[in-house]
Protein backbone atom coordinates (compact mmCIF):
# COMPACT_ATOMS: atom_id res chain seq x y z
CA UNK A 1 0.00 0.00 0.00
CA UNK A 2 2.30 2.86 -1.24
CA UNK A 3 -0.75 5.03 -0.11
CA UNK A 4 -2.19 4.94 3.23
CA UNK A 5 -4.25 7.73 2.89
CA UNK A 6 -7.86 6.00 3.99
CA UNK A 7 -6.34 2.45 5.08
CA UNK A 8 -7.37 0.83 8.38
CA UNK A 9 -5.04 -0.22 10.99
CA UNK A 10 -5.19 -1.80 13.83
CA UNK A 11 -2.23 -0.77 16.44
CA UNK A 12 -1.79 -3.35 19.73
CA UNK A 13 -0.32 -1.89 22.53
CA UNK A 14 -0.82 1.47 21.62
CA UNK A 15 -0.91 3.32 24.64
CA UNK A 16 2.60 4.18 24.52
CA UNK A 17 5.64 4.12 23.94
CA UNK A 18 6.58 2.48 20.33
CA UNK A 19 2.44 1.91 19.96
CA UNK A 20 1.55 5.24 20.58
CA UNK A 21 4.90 6.33 18.22
CA UNK A 22 3.08 4.03 15.52
CA UNK A 23 -0.61 4.95 16.03
CA UNK A 24 0.79 8.96 15.60
CA UNK A 25 2.92 8.11 12.83
CA UNK A 26 0.00 6.31 10.61
CA UNK A 27 -2.19 9.01 11.49
CA UNK A 28 -0.18 11.62 10.17
CA UNK A 29 -0.94 9.25 6.82
CA UNK A 30 -4.32 9.65 6.91
CA UNK A 31 -5.11 5.89 7.99
CA UNK A 32 -7.83 4.69 10.03
CA UNK A 33 -6.76 3.11 13.36
CA UNK A 34 -8.57 0.80 15.85
CA UNK A 35 -6.09 1.21 18.65
CA UNK A 36 -6.01 -1.26 21.39
CA UNK A 37 -4.06 -1.72 25.12
CA UNK A 38 -5.32 -2.38 28.18
CA UNK A 39 -5.58 1.36 29.77
CA UNK A 40 -8.56 2.66 28.61
CA UNK A 41 -8.77 6.06 29.62
CA UNK A 42 -4.94 6.62 27.88
CA UNK A 43 -6.01 4.91 24.98
CA UNK A 44 -8.75 7.47 24.54
CA UNK A 45 -6.45 10.10 25.18
CA UNK A 46 -3.94 8.89 22.01
CA UNK A 47 -6.91 8.30 20.09
CA UNK A 48 -8.07 11.74 20.42
CA UNK A 49 -4.51 13.13 19.56
CA UNK A 50 -5.11 10.78 16.21
CA UNK A 51 -8.35 12.83 15.82
CA UNK A 52 -6.73 15.67 15.83
CA UNK A 53 -4.27 14.51 13.51
CA UNK A 54 -7.14 14.38 10.83
CA UNK A 55 -7.59 10.40 11.64
CA UNK A 56 -10.17 8.61 12.35
CA UNK A 57 -9.85 6.42 15.36
CA UNK A 58 -11.44 3.73 17.87
CA UNK A 59 -10.43 3.27 21.45
CA UNK A 60 -11.28 -0.67 22.08
CA UNK A 61 -9.40 -1.59 25.46
CA UNK A 62 -7.78 -5.23 25.31
CA UNK A 63 -5.83 -7.65 26.74
CA UNK A 64 -4.08 -9.42 24.42
CA UNK A 65 -3.45 -12.38 26.28
CA UNK A 66 -7.55 -13.23 26.16
CA UNK A 67 -7.88 -14.57 22.32
CA UNK A 68 -11.87 -13.50 22.49
CA UNK A 69 -10.97 -10.18 23.37
CA UNK A 70 -8.32 -9.67 19.99
CA UNK A 71 -11.16 -11.01 17.75
CA UNK A 72 -13.38 -9.12 19.60
CA UNK A 73 -10.96 -5.91 18.26
CA UNK A 74 -11.19 -7.18 14.60
CA UNK A 75 -14.69 -7.15 14.83
CA UNK A 76 -14.68 -3.56 16.22
CA UNK A 77 -12.35 -2.28 14.25
CA UNK A 78 -14.42 -3.71 10.92
CA UNK A 79 -17.76 -2.74 12.30
CA UNK A 80 -16.32 0.81 12.64
CA UNK A 81 -14.39 1.15 9.17
CA UNK A 82 -15.84 -1.97 6.87
CA UNK A 83 -12.46 -3.66 6.94
CA UNK A 84 -8.59 -4.41 7.91
CA UNK A 85 -6.05 -3.38 5.79
CA UNK A 86 -2.64 -3.63 8.45
CA UNK A 87 -2.50 -5.33 11.88
CA UNK A 88 0.52 -4.12 13.88
CA UNK A 89 1.12 -6.75 17.36
CA UNK A 90 3.38 -4.46 18.82
CA UNK A 91 2.08 -5.09 22.57
CA UNK A 92 4.59 -6.84 24.87
CA UNK A 93 5.82 -6.73 28.72
CA UNK A 94 8.98 -8.06 30.10
CA UNK A 95 10.32 -9.18 33.45
CA UNK A 96 13.73 -9.13 34.72
CA UNK A 97 15.36 -11.01 36.97
CA UNK A 98 17.33 -14.36 37.75
CA UNK A 99 15.53 -16.89 35.84
CA UNK A 100 15.22 -18.89 38.63
CA UNK A 101 14.19 -16.09 41.14
CA UNK A 102 11.30 -14.77 38.68
CA UNK A 103 7.89 -16.37 39.67
CA UNK A 104 7.17 -19.17 37.19
CA UNK A 105 4.03 -16.88 36.42
CA UNK A 106 5.67 -14.16 35.33
CA UNK A 107 7.59 -16.09 33.03
CA UNK A 108 4.40 -17.30 31.45
CA UNK A 109 2.56 -13.62 31.81
CA UNK A 110 5.64 -12.60 29.43
CA UNK A 111 5.16 -15.49 26.80
CA UNK A 112 1.64 -15.32 26.93
CA UNK A 113 1.68 -11.55 26.01
CA UNK A 114 4.72 -11.30 23.33
CA UNK A 115 4.25 -14.41 21.71
CA UNK A 116 0.58 -15.74 22.45
CA UNK A 117 -0.57 -11.93 21.75
CA UNK A 118 0.61 -11.75 18.28
CA UNK A 119 -0.62 -15.24 17.63
CA UNK A 120 -3.91 -14.39 18.66
CA UNK A 121 -3.61 -10.71 16.95
CA UNK A 122 -2.99 -13.47 13.29
CA UNK A 123 -5.77 -16.07 13.98
CA UNK A 124 -8.12 -13.06 14.22
CA UNK A 125 -7.00 -10.98 11.25
CA UNK A 126 -5.82 -13.33 8.38
CA UNK A 127 -9.11 -15.02 7.79
CA UNK A 128 -10.29 -11.34 6.76
CA UNK A 129 -7.40 -11.00 4.94
CA UNK A 130 -7.57 -13.67 2.62
CA UNK A 131 -11.28 -13.19 2.37
CA UNK A 132 -10.30 -9.76 1.14
CA UNK A 133 -7.30 -10.92 -1.30
CA UNK A 134 -4.88 -8.86 0.65
CA UNK A 135 -3.68 -7.71 4.11
CA UNK A 136 -0.40 -6.74 5.95
CA UNK A 137 0.93 -8.26 9.25
CA UNK A 138 3.18 -6.43 11.51
CA UNK A 139 4.96 -8.03 14.50
CA UNK A 140 7.36 -5.92 16.33
CA UNK A 141 10.02 -8.29 17.40
CA UNK A 142 13.59 -7.64 19.12
CA UNK A 143 17.17 -8.00 18.80
CA UNK A 144 15.99 -10.27 21.75
CA UNK A 145 14.60 -12.68 18.69
CA UNK A 146 18.39 -14.17 17.44
CA UNK A 147 20.87 -13.20 20.62
CA UNK A 148 20.81 -14.16 24.36
CA UNK A 149 19.35 -11.96 26.90
CA UNK A 150 20.74 -12.34 30.18
CA UNK A 151 18.19 -11.98 33.21
CA UNK A 152 15.17 -11.72 30.52
CA UNK A 153 14.89 -15.33 29.45
CA UNK A 154 11.18 -15.48 29.02
CA UNK A 155 11.44 -12.26 26.88
CA UNK A 156 14.01 -13.55 24.72
CA UNK A 157 12.10 -17.25 24.27
CA UNK A 158 8.87 -15.24 23.47
CA UNK A 159 10.75 -13.01 20.77
CA UNK A 160 12.86 -16.28 19.65
CA UNK A 161 9.31 -17.93 19.16
CA UNK A 162 7.81 -15.07 17.67
CA UNK A 163 10.34 -14.49 14.67
CA UNK A 164 9.60 -18.72 14.52
CA UNK A 165 6.13 -17.96 14.15
CA UNK A 166 6.39 -15.47 11.37
CA UNK A 167 8.66 -17.58 9.08
CA UNK A 168 6.02 -20.20 9.49
CA UNK A 169 2.99 -18.17 8.77
CA UNK A 170 4.78 -16.34 5.39
CA UNK A 171 6.12 -19.90 4.17
CA UNK A 172 1.76 -21.11 4.54
CA UNK A 173 1.01 -18.14 2.85
CA UNK A 174 3.28 -18.96 -0.60
CA UNK A 175 -0.41 -19.12 -2.16
CA UNK A 176 -1.46 -16.05 -0.92
CA UNK A 177 0.62 -13.34 -2.67
CA UNK A 178 -1.69 -10.55 -1.56
CA UNK A 179 -0.95 -11.48 1.94
CA UNK A 180 1.98 -10.47 3.93
CA UNK A 181 3.72 -11.46 7.23
CA UNK A 182 6.58 -8.90 8.42
CA UNK A 183 8.91 -8.39 11.66
CA UNK A 184 10.70 -5.11 12.50
CA UNK A 185 13.13 -5.36 14.85
CA UNK A 186 14.32 -3.32 17.24
CA UNK A 187 17.23 -2.94 19.42
CA UNK A 188 16.60 -1.08 23.16
CA UNK A 189 14.50 1.52 22.80
CA UNK A 190 13.99 4.71 25.02
CA UNK A 191 10.37 3.88 26.07
CA UNK A 192 8.77 3.82 28.71
CA UNK A 193 8.91 -0.53 28.91
CA UNK A 194 11.81 0.46 31.49
CA UNK A 195 8.90 1.69 33.99
CA UNK A 196 6.59 -0.85 33.31
CA UNK A 197 8.71 -4.00 33.64
CA UNK A 198 8.47 -6.49 36.08
CA UNK A 199 11.90 -6.65 38.50
CA UNK A 200 13.52 -9.36 40.41
CA UNK A 201 16.64 -8.65 40.84
CA UNK A 202 16.89 -7.29 43.97
CA UNK A 203 18.56 -3.78 42.53
CA UNK A 204 16.81 -0.86 40.58
CA UNK A 205 16.42 -1.16 36.74
CA UNK A 206 18.03 1.47 34.94
CA UNK A 207 19.29 1.11 30.89
CA UNK A 208 22.47 -0.41 30.82
CA UNK A 209 24.61 1.82 28.13
CA UNK A 210 23.55 3.49 25.38
CA UNK A 211 19.80 3.56 24.34
CA UNK A 212 19.94 2.97 20.65
CA UNK A 213 16.70 3.56 19.25
CA UNK A 214 14.55 6.16 18.97
CA UNK A 215 10.26 5.02 19.08
CA UNK A 216 9.77 7.31 16.01
CA UNK A 217 12.56 5.99 14.46
CA UNK A 218 10.90 2.47 14.91
CA UNK A 219 7.33 4.05 14.12
CA UNK A 220 8.83 5.20 10.38
CA UNK A 221 9.72 1.90 9.98
CA UNK A 222 6.56 -0.09 10.58
CA UNK A 223 4.78 2.45 8.32
CA UNK A 224 7.74 2.07 5.86
CA UNK A 225 7.19 -1.55 5.86
CA UNK A 226 3.37 -1.09 5.91
CA UNK A 227 4.14 1.04 2.45
CA UNK A 228 6.66 -1.76 1.35
CA UNK A 229 6.00 -5.00 2.71
CA UNK A 230 9.69 -7.00 3.64
CA UNK A 231 10.19 -10.15 6.00
CA UNK A 232 12.50 -8.61 8.47
CA UNK A 233 13.27 -4.79 8.85
CA UNK A 234 15.86 -4.07 11.42
CA UNK A 235 15.66 -0.88 13.19
CA UNK A 236 19.33 0.69 13.65
CA UNK A 237 22.81 -0.38 13.44
CA UNK A 238 22.30 -2.72 16.81
CA UNK A 239 19.94 -5.37 15.52
CA UNK A 240 21.99 -6.68 12.65
CA UNK A 241 25.30 -6.39 14.27
CA UNK A 242 24.04 -8.36 16.94
CA UNK A 243 22.32 -11.35 14.52
CA UNK A 244 25.63 -11.65 13.09
CA UNK A 245 27.99 -11.33 15.89
CA UNK A 246 25.59 -14.64 17.57
CA UNK A 247 26.00 -16.62 14.56
CA UNK A 248 29.60 -15.86 14.21
CA UNK A 249 30.94 -16.76 18.14
CA UNK A 250 27.62 -17.55 19.99
CA UNK A 251 29.85 -18.18 23.31
CA UNK A 252 31.41 -15.10 22.86
CA UNK A 253 28.23 -13.21 22.99
CA UNK A 254 26.32 -14.95 25.93
CA UNK A 255 29.84 -14.25 27.66
CA UNK A 256 30.24 -10.84 27.02
CA UNK A 257 26.19 -10.58 27.47
CA UNK A 258 26.29 -12.40 30.90
CA UNK A 259 28.97 -11.06 32.63
CA UNK A 260 28.17 -7.38 31.34
CA UNK A 261 24.36 -7.76 33.08
CA UNK A 262 26.01 -9.29 36.30
CA UNK A 263 28.22 -6.15 36.64
CA UNK A 264 25.24 -3.55 35.64
CA UNK A 265 23.14 -5.03 38.27
CA UNK A 266 25.78 -5.65 40.83
CA UNK A 267 26.44 -1.50 40.58
CA UNK A 268 22.64 -0.57 40.84
CA UNK A 269 21.06 0.29 44.62
CA UNK A 270 18.70 -2.10 46.17
CA UNK A 271 14.81 -2.25 45.37
CA UNK A 272 12.04 -4.56 46.29
CA UNK A 273 10.69 -7.04 43.67
CA UNK A 274 7.49 -5.93 41.76
CA UNK A 275 5.22 -7.63 39.49
CA UNK A 276 5.59 -4.16 37.09
CA UNK A 277 2.66 -4.06 34.79
CA UNK A 278 2.69 -7.99 34.03
CA UNK A 279 -0.64 -8.79 35.29
CA UNK A 280 -2.50 -5.42 35.33
CA UNK A 281 -1.89 -1.98 34.00
CA UNK A 282 0.41 0.44 35.91
CA UNK A 283 0.04 4.41 35.85
CA UNK A 284 3.88 5.26 35.02
CA UNK A 285 5.17 5.60 31.67
CA UNK A 286 2.35 7.50 29.76
CA UNK A 287 4.16 9.23 26.76
CA UNK A 288 6.47 7.93 23.51
CA UNK A 289 9.84 8.26 25.37
CA UNK A 290 11.25 7.15 28.53
CA UNK A 291 13.75 9.92 29.04
CA UNK A 292 16.09 7.93 29.03
CA UNK A 293 18.01 8.81 25.18
CA UNK A 294 21.66 9.90 25.69
CA UNK A 295 23.32 10.72 22.42
CA UNK A 296 25.84 7.66 21.55
CA UNK A 297 29.67 8.89 22.25
CA UNK A 298 31.40 10.38 18.91
CA UNK A 299 33.50 7.06 18.45
CA UNK A 300 30.46 4.69 18.39
CA UNK A 301 29.83 4.61 14.69
CA UNK A 302 33.10 4.36 13.67
CA UNK A 303 33.69 1.12 16.32
CA UNK A 304 30.07 0.06 14.85
CA UNK A 305 31.36 -0.06 11.25
CA UNK A 306 34.20 -2.15 11.92
CA UNK A 307 32.89 -4.22 14.03
CA UNK A 308 30.11 -4.56 10.91
CA UNK A 309 33.02 -5.80 8.89
CA UNK A 310 35.44 -8.22 11.58
CA UNK A 311 31.93 -10.07 11.97
CA UNK A 312 31.46 -10.12 7.89
CA UNK A 313 34.97 -11.64 7.30
CA UNK A 314 34.72 -14.04 10.22
CA UNK A 315 31.58 -15.51 8.46
CA UNK A 316 33.07 -16.40 5.16
CA UNK A 317 36.39 -17.53 6.68
CA UNK A 318 33.64 -19.63 8.87
CA UNK A 319 32.60 -21.07 5.32
CA UNK A 320 35.71 -22.24 4.82
CA UNK A 321 36.07 -24.72 7.56
CA UNK A 322 32.98 -26.37 7.13
CA UNK A 323 32.60 -29.84 6.13
CA UNK A 324 33.49 -29.40 2.60
CA UNK A 325 36.91 -28.52 3.25
CA UNK A 326 37.43 -31.05 5.89
CA UNK A 327 37.00 -33.87 3.38
CA UNK A 328 39.16 -32.18 0.83
CA UNK A 329 41.36 -32.04 3.30
CA UNK A 330 41.52 -35.41 4.35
Amino acid sequence: MRDLNGAVVVVAGASSGIGRATALAFAKEGARLALAARREELLEEVAEECRGLGAGAVAVPTDVTDAEAVKRLADRAVEAFGSIDIWIANAGVGAVGRFEDTPVEAHRRVIETNLLGPLHGAHAVLPLFRRQGHGTFIATVSVGAFAPAPYAAAYSASKFGLDGMLDSLRAELVDSPGLHVCGVYPSFTDTPGMMHGANYTGHALSPEGPIYDDPDDVAATMVAVARRPRARAMVGALAPLSRIGYAVAPRLVEKVAGYGMHRHFGRQPPASPSDGNLFRPVEEGRGVTGGFYRPPPAWLSPVLVAGAAVAAIAAYRSLGRGPDRRMRRH
